[in-house]
């Protein structure tokens, strides 16, 4: 009991940021937001001109840079902002549920279930198609999110340090077994052999139609538990008098984690990092305040997802690099460094 009155005082000590700038900064966020996606749409393997944007969004005329602008760059834009948005909203989740500043949808397997289960889906069933990959993604993100939690239980509840080892364990596994599978057949696998690297090119809005009304629910449902998961972030027992449901809160928050990650895995592939340092740097902004760091992780996940695209398309002119790539280039160091500031990060 010692250690969550302390945990109490060392949160209510905490420099939190006004509300009134709280909210700039979220505007700033949002803004900064817009403007990528403005640039997303201009910059890839030959820039467009602001003129000619305009043009091809609301004068439309056969001309090659308008098709390019209205059948690959804006639905590519579009997605890197839906599934941006899933995975920083997932990473958020995750780290908050879990009480682990390391823990992200990559790091405690969630990715990985969910690209088995995709590959099983291609590998087995035969499965080509979003609408397919969409039931396997989640079935697998559902299965490896609760095998963790249960692997990483102890008697005094759930261990942050035991998650993560479960999650890098259950990961690596499902990642072999992803491996093997697919050299049993790879002509199957080469269709979707830049969904595996996680990658937002050539990915039509058709994909995304069917994944959005799960997003929304899990919207919903994050929101609902933010103020649940700030009393739980004070402990277990202090949760409980305050009249919180730790089982429904749980429950709640594991189906919009299976939602939001297994959602952004179909339709992109396992992209890692994005949901690890987004949560961290809204957290730095706006201290311990769940609905606050879920609001601002929509807004920035996009920007950094938005950001590595562009780094990709413009590195290796005329070629490029899929985003899960380049996401992982910028984590791996920012990984080091959130290990190394344990304070800045703790929860």
């Amino acid at each position: 009991m010692t250690s969550v009155v302390q945990r109490h005082e060392d949160l209510g000590t905490m420099t939190v940021p006004r509300p009134r700038i709280r909210s700039i900064g979220l505007v700033v966020a949002l803004l900064l937001l817009l403007t990528l996606l403005v640039l997303s749409v201009m910059i890839g393997s030959t820039a467009i001109s602001p003129s000619v944007v305009w043009d091809a969004l609301f004068h439309p005329a056969a001309d090659i840079d308008h098709f390019a602008i209205r059948d690959y760059r804006l639905p590519r834009t579009i997605v890197g902002l839906v599934v941006g948005g899933a995975l920083g909203l997932s990473g958020a989740l995750i780290q908050s549920l879990t009480r682990n500043p390391l823990a992200d949808p990559g790091i405690l397997g969630v990715h990985a279930g969910a690209s088995f289960a995709v590959t099983v889906a291609v590998g087995l069933f035969g499965v080509r198609d979003i609408q397919g990959f969409m039931w396997f993604a989640f079935a697998g993100a559902l299965v490896v999110t609760l095998m963790v939690f249960a692997l990483g239980s102890t008697r005094q509840g759930s261990s942050p340090v035991f998650m993560v080892l479960a999650g890098v364990c259950v990961g690596a596994v499902l990642g072999g077994a992803r491996e093997a599978l697919q050299l049993t057949n790879p002509e199957a696998f080469d269709a979707i052999r830049s969904w595996n690297a996680g990658s937002i090119l050539g990915r039509p809005l058709e994909v995304v139609w069917p994944i959005l009304p799960f997003f929304a629910v899990a919207l919903v449902l994050v929101f609902v538990v933010a103020g649940s998961l700030d009393a739980m972030a004070l402990g277990d027992e202090l949760a409980v008098a305050q009249g919180v449901r730790l089982a429904r809160t749980r429950v709640l928050a594991i189906i919009a984690l299976t939602l939001l990650a297994g959602g952004a895995t179909a339709i992109a592939g396992p992209i890692g990092f994005v949901g690890l340092m987004v949560p961290h740097v809204a957290r730095w902004i706006v201290g311990p305040h769940q609905r606050w760091i879920f609001a601002y992780s929509i807004f920035l996940a996009p920007s950094l997802l938005l950001v590595s695209d562009i780094l990709g398309r413009v590195v290796m002119r005329p070629g490029e690099i899929p985003v899960g790539i380049v996401t992982a280039f910028v984590g791996a160091p920012v990984l080091i460094a959130l290990v190394r500031r344990r304070k800045a990060s703790e929860l």
